[in-house]
């Protein structure tokens, strides 16, 4: 026990010591440990090399504030008004089958339906007030009303529309106003940054960035005779309301409309999908010079060529657009292109598939010149045609024949003189193509070759428009059918 008692007072003893001489000895290292901790820099703490590289890549990445503010005050909010269609059960309960079983009873007036309210965006295009949207957005409103970024509202009316690439032309009446400019999506490309600007869920003046997932894709979503698909499709977030919005570059130019989403629920699932520029532009310029979409039609039936299809026909060739079928009396048939044809080129573009070969044509008008290049039998050649409208001219069509023809529910175009001669008739028109509309109502299919309107012979479709417009009443057609059938219609025109 002494000995523990001694040795721990030794040990207490010596601790002092240390202390003492610790204060004494080292009087700067004991003032610094009372002072506060300071976290040093961050330059003091990494290497200045690797600091240096850090700056470089923030200094890399895109930077998209400069396009952001170029855009936002240049995108506006759409507020369409529908009319909202009364359903068959509307007035069930107010139907004399409904007295039948149970008896008479009071009626009941049934208040007018509230019209149904949708919403997008749109673009402006210039200072004096046109913006592009969607057609889906506006087709067949009642009203349109344009909510600019600084709340400025105005009522639109339709300059004009396009359902086979759903797009439309509005007009409000102000002045100075920001707009975007059109960029060539040609050359745009895969990778590249883009931005979506527009009204998502009512939410103004949005902006969400992505990159160019691919060009010129299909999908199926406009359900027209002559619809032009060849997305710009991206992975910027687009949902509801941004139909018909701003896809622009990382300088604030426009390269595309945003149109549709990729979706199994209705919200953005990964991919949108806009109308490039290039088409937009025409579109714009067509409306506001003729009111209507001037359409160059080469006149072929096409499919897309894979390893497969092309050892099924025993081509040596992968990309181009298949010629299935060349319409009678057509550009394409004119300027010699056959059935087995593959086309590899229009002009200065390189056409891989099919809907790159749509979306070129697409830019040009009737009577327009373009070079066509083509494979047949292992060989290049290459072709001068002529387009036409989807009359089988090359003249330009107005609107009101447009509207007409969509009344009518068809599309014409010149029987070739084979056929004539074959079914032993001097001049005709063949129905190329039949919709809802008076002639699908009295019967008239799709190949009839229209010989007489009310005994009057038509040698051009531009001769059913004139000897049809304008009448009221009955009306007969005649004409005979490619199997050799004659054939005659009574039509009701209003």
């Amino acid at each position: 026990m002494k000995k523990f008692v001694y040795l721990f007072f030794v040990a207490i003893i010596g601790g002092i010591a240390a202390l003492g001489i610790n204060y004494y000895v080292s009087p700067e290292q004991r003032q610094n440990t009372n002072e506060s901790i300071t976290i040093p820099h961050r330059s003091e703490r990494v290497p200045s090399s690797l600091v240096n590289q850090m700056d470089d890549q923030v200094a890399g990445l895109p930077d998209f504030t400069e396009a952001a503010e170029k855009t936002v005050n240049s995108v506006v909010h759409i507020r369409s008004e529908f009319e909202r269609r009364r359903s068959p059960y509307d007035d069930f309960f107010n139907d004399d089958f409904f007295d039948f079983f149970f008896g008479p009873r009071e009626r009941r007036s049934q208040p007018e339906p509230e019209p149904r309210i949708g919403s997008g965006s749109g673009v402006i295009l210039g200072p004096e007030g046109h913006i592009i949207t969607n057609n889906h957005v506006v087709a067949e409103a009642m009203n349109i009303e344009v909510t600019l970024y600084d709340n400025r509202v105005y009522d639109a009316e339709v300059v004009g529309t396009d359902s086979n690439t759903d797009l439309a032309l509005l007009k409000i009446d102000a002045d100075d106003l920001p707009y975007i400019t059109f960029a060539d999506s040609d050359q745009l490309r895969v990778g590249e940054w883009v931005l979506a600007v527009g009204n998502p869920f009512n939410l103004s003046s949005t902006v969400t960035a992505g990159i160019v997932s691919a060009k010129g894709r299909n999908i199926n979503i406009l359900q027209e005779e002559m619809a032009i698909e060849a997305f710009i499709q991206t992975d910027a977030a687009v949902n509801r309301g941004n139909s018909g919005g701003a896809l622009v570059n990382t300088h604030g130019e426009l390269v595309g409309i945003n149109t549709a989403i990729a979706s199994t629920t209705g919200t953005f699932a990964g991919y949108s999908f806009a109308v490039p520029s290039n088409i937009a532009a025409k579109v714009v310029e067509d409306l506001l010079e003729y009111g209507e979409v001037q359409r160059g039609m080469l006149g072929v039936e096409i499919s897309e060529l894979t390893s497969r299809r092309a050892e099924e026909l025993d081509l040596d060739i992968l990309q181009g657009a298949y010629i299935e079928q060349v319409r009678t009396n057509s550009a394409a048939e004119e300027a010699g292109l056959q059935e087995g044809d593959v086309i590899t080129g229009i002009d200065e573009t390189i056409i891989t598939n099919p809907s790159k070969l749509v979306e070129t044509v697409a830019r040009k008008r009737p009577g327009d010149e373009i070079r066509v290049r083509y494979h047949r039998n292992g060989e290049e050649y290459e072709t001068t045609a002529t387009l036409k409208n989807i009359y089988g001219e090359v003249a330009a069509v107005t609107r009101e024949e447009r509207d007409f023809t969509d009344k009518l529910g068809a599309r014409f175009s010149e029987a070739s003189e084979e056929v004539l001669d074959e079914l032993n008739v001097e001049q005709g028109v063949q129905v190329a193509s039949i919709s809802r509309g008076i002639l699908a109502n009295a019967g008239v299919r799709v190949g009839f070759i229209i010989t007489h309107i009310d005994k009057e012979p038509v040698e051009s479709p531009d001769d059913v428009i004139r000897l049809l417009e304008g009448k009221t009443g009955g009306v007969l057609l005649e004409g005979v059918y490619p199997d050799g059938r004659h054939a005659y219609y009574g039509i009701g025109m209003e």
